[in-house]
């Protein structure tokens, strides 16, 4: 089984067996499940390190002057192929001033992908290490939340964008399959190309994405065992990428950093804020440079003792 999810983990980033809002029908394999258990329970000191986690979450996005912010987390372990981010959401401040994330999960228990809004706890209790996590806050400028916000609270549009069927390496420009950050892109896309309802939204939303020239950087996957993965990783399939990707086993998938990468390039006025937690400390780092690897602090960064 441990072989088994390391070869998963390249590509099983939005697994989940959360709880939350709107919802939309959708098939997929039952016998996926299995991926998306947790190892072993929170222990209570792990669930108080998380929660404390997510209040300085909270604090960042309540300075927010806008209502919408794109935020990512880490989850399973990506670093083999250079990635630290690997689930992303869009959060939105209600009336009342509480702010959810809504996003996709590939709901486990029910076999099908879901779009949720989840509380900001349970966004950052997400990760698959409780011992080290990050998470990203990127704002965006007010004109970026004014043409976005109307499509993000938009229930049919938001269902129009859920694909029929999951697939955590989702090809970027394929329709048959979506994951969660494929559906954040085609959400910023019915939002910022002011793209109305309809059954072809998805194929209007990544017509859009192309003709904005969203490319993401293909992930290089450094072994034919992992091009296995997919024939018995149930959530995991290779059919829907170009033939020339898989041979030469770089594969188009939109994950974090390409979300942020091309929302910093359409409105250069976003501001982004890196926080990450260890066993003694959060760390809240401004900026588009990198948080040092294990939740170091450097120069300039607050440090907040847990």
């Amino acid at each position: 089984m441990k072989i088994v999810r390391a070869l998963a983990a390249l590509l099983l980033v939005c697994a989940a067996g959360a709880t939350g809002a709107a919802s939309a029908s959708s098939g997929a394999s039952s016998g996926a499940s299995r991926f998306c258990d947790r190892d072993q329970p929170l222990t209570a000191a792990e669930q108080d390190r998380l929660l404390r986690f997510a209040a300085v979450l909270r604090e960042e996005l309540a300075v927010t002057e806008d209502g919408v912010a794109l935020v990512s987390r880490s989850g399973l372990d990506l670093s083999r192929f250079g990635i630290r981010y690997s689930h992303a959401a869009l959060a939105w401040r209600s009336e009342a001033g509480l702010w959810s994330a809504r996003q996709l999960y590939y709901a486990c228990d029910e076999g099908r992908p879901r779009i949720y809004d989840q509380g900001l706890a349970g966004f950052a209790m997400g990760t698959d290490d409780p011992k080290l996590g990050y998470v990203s806050i990127v704002r965006l400028p007010a004109q970026a939340v004014l043409a976005l916000r109307p499509a993000l609270l938009d229930t049919p549009r938001v269902l129009h964008l859920l694909g029929a069927q999951y697939s955590a390496n989702a090809y970027v420009y394929g329709l048959r399959y979506q994951n969660c950050n494929q559906w954040i892109m085609e959400m910023i896309a019915a939002g910022w190309g002011n793209l109305a309802d309809g059954g072809d939204l998805r194929e209007r939303a990544q017509q859009w994405l192309r003709d904005a020239g969203y490319a993401p950087e293909p992930i290089a996957v450094d072994s034919r065992l992992l091009m296995l993965a997919s024939y018995f990783v149930p959530l995991l399939h290779l059919d829907d990428h170009p033939d020339e990707d898989r041979w030469s086993m770089k594969l188009k998938v939109s994950v974090p950093a390409a979300v942020e990468a091309f929302v910093r390039r359409s409105f250069p006025a976003s501001e982004r804020v890196e926080i990450c937690h260890d066993e003694r400390q959060v760390v809240i780092h401004r900026g588009w440079t990198a948080i040092a690897d294990g939740c170091t602090p450097g120069e300039g960064d607050v440090v907040v003792p847990l």
